[in-house]
This record gives structure tokens, C-alpha cells and sequence, in this order.
């Protein structure tokens, strides 16, 4: 079982309540892991409309995940 590190950003740090955290996870993917965590913090945004990094390079959602990873989901950019 992988263990991942997590950061947060925008309204993902406000639904998970921290900027980031250390999981142990079954999901093989960073799409399962995502799906995995929208169900533990609520998470409202769909992966379309984000990007994901995994150890500081965008990686596609299919990406397989190993244990020390470190994944960002990076929502989309809102400027004024």
C-alpha cells in the first residue's frame, strides 16, 4: 500500500481542511486517488477541470502511483 504525500491549494485546501497530508492509499492511479479523496474531504471539482502533478511534473490522471510520491491536484486558475 502506497503511502502519498498531499498538498492542497484554493478551494481543495478549504474542502480538506489542511494544505496537506500523508496517506496510505489502495487507489493504483491518481484518478482512483482522487476519487478515493473526494469521498473522504467532499471534494466538488471534476478531474476535467484539473490538472495533476505528481513530484512537480503534470502527469496524466492514468499515471500510476509508487509509495513517497507526492501529489498536487491543481484546480483551475480564477483571475480578476
Amino acid at each position: 500500500m502506497p503511502r502519498i504525500e498531499l498538498e492542497y491549494f484554493a478551494q481543495m485546501r478549504e474542502q480538506a481542511g489542511c494544505h496537506r497530508e500523508t496517506r496510505d492509499t489502495q487507489a493504483l492511479s491518481a484518478a482512483a486517488l482522487y476519487d478515493e479523496l473526494r469521498d473522504i474531504h467532499r471534494f466538488t471539482l471534476e478531474p476535467r477541470k484539473m490538472r495533476v502533478a505528481i513530484n512537480a511534473a503534470f502527469r496524466p490522471w492514468d499515471q500510476v502511483l509508487a509509495d513517497g510520491d507526492t501529489v498536487v491536484f491543481i484546480p483551475p486558475v480564477t483571475g480578476g
